[in-house]
């Protein structure tokens, strides 16, 4: 009996530690501290992430989505991960229903939910990876832009790499993430590495 008490005791701590639970938003979204408050301006959130040296990553999540919060009760619980984003990426949060303002990089201005819309996002979470490409200037069409999805959840050892994937441009030589990180869990292993797909 007792045993059963302190095996409760300790998962309730478990569940109470700090960064274990997500924080969830007067929006139902979950929070983390690496995403952004921009003003929705895809262009200018862009280029902010360029001049930093980053990329911009949009999560699209909305409420009640339990995939969402496993994302951020799983995934942005390691540490490995959240330095991935926070060392290469700018992050902004949009809801997929949400009506605030969202200004497009061709500078038209739509409700959040019309742009995740016109990007093809139809379920979530979806992560979208936007680089600057070769030029200075943020091109002026978001799929000009987009270089990769994230359709849904990943677990870690995919969302990692895919953070991997865009920060390293690893998506210019192999367009095929499927490849790219077959190939990456080859070197891990010969290496020496374990390699925890399912994990």
């Amino acid at each position: 009996m007792m045993t059963a008490i302190v095996r409760i005791a300790l998962a309730l701590a478990l569940f109470a530690a700090p960064g274990f639970a997500a924080e969830v938003g007067d929006d139902g979204l979950h929070k983390q501290p690496f995403l952004a408050d921009t003003f929705l301006d895809m262009a200018e959130d862009l280029a902010e992430a360029n001049a930093a040296g980053k990329d911009l990553l949009v999560l699209v999540e909305q409420r009640g989505c339990p995939y969402c919060a496993e994302m951020h009760n799983v995934n942005f619980a390691r540490e490995d991960i959240v330095t991935a984003i926070e060392d290469n990426y700018l992050v902004v949060q949009l809801d997929m229903w949400g009506s605030r303002e969202v200004t497009d990089f061709d500078g038209r201005v739509m409700p959040e939910k019309d742009f995740v819309r016109s990007l093809g996002a139809s379920f979530t979470p979806t992560t979208l990876f936007f680089t600057m490409g070769d030029g200075e200037a943020p091109p002026t069409d978001a799929l000009d832009a987009l270089v990769f999805v994230l359709p849904g959840y990943f677990k870690p050892f995919h969302h990692l790499a895919a953070l991997d994937y865009v920060s390293s441009d690893g998506y210019r030589d192999e367009p095929n993430f499927q490849r790219w990180l077959q190939a990456r869990a080859d070197r891990m292993r010969e290496e020496g590495q374990e390699v925890e797909i399912w994990q």
